[in-house]
């Protein structure tokens, strides 16, 4: 019996051909990678892993992490908000929104804490690339997720604090609305 008929490798190599045809099913979603297939000639999922493989390897280099990290998470939701804002669906369009209010709230809070993140946790660009595709990809709904979660909560406190009333109540007339 020969190592490529050992019934370990045999089962490795179906579930490799199963999550590589589920990954096929999703990709056929997206008009520009099947444009980019038919271009090419280079299976769009070969392409996508190739893709991440390299922002992985990226990741490893220090310096091009911070980079990587921000085009991760501008590049693709800005395109995807464009065709959104052109689709005729408004479920696209909240997706986006609240990825983007998710995504300029972590920035946010990020602007004021990097240099202490860096110090004490390795690998964080990696961790925030992951955490930024999680809020990005329509399964996992993480924008929604956290915005609900963590932000409206955050935000109806603050709209409901003192501070906030007494602000409305010595804005001049018509400035509230």
């Amino acid at each position: 019996m020969s190592a490529a008929q050992h019934p370990m490798v045999v089962q490795a190599q179906n579930k490799a051909v199963y999550y590589h045809d589920q990954l096929d099913k999703e990709l056929t979603k997206y008009p520009v990678l099947i444009n980019f297939e038919q271009r090419t000639q280079i299976p769009k999922t070969y392409a996508v892993l190739g893709a991440s493989l390299l922002v992985v390897i990226l990741h490893m280099f220090n310096a091009l992490a911070a980079p990587v990290s921000n085009l991760v998470g501008w590049a693709l939701p800005a395109y995807l908000s464009f065709k959104a804002l052109e689709s005729p669906s408004t479920q696209d369009d909240v997706q986006w929104l609240t990825y983007w209010v998710v995504f300029g709230f972590f920035n946010f809070l990020e602007s004021f804490a990097l240099r202490l993140v860096l110090y004490y946790v390795p690998w964080y660009f990696a961790f925030k690339t992951l955490f930024i595709l999680w809020l990005q990809l329509p399964y996992f709904r993480g924008a929604q997720v956290t915005y609900f979660a963590v932000l409206k909560p955050v935000l109806a406190n603050i709209s409901n604090s003192a501070i906030v009333k007494q602000t409305e109540a010595t804005a001049p007339a018509g400035a509230a609305e």
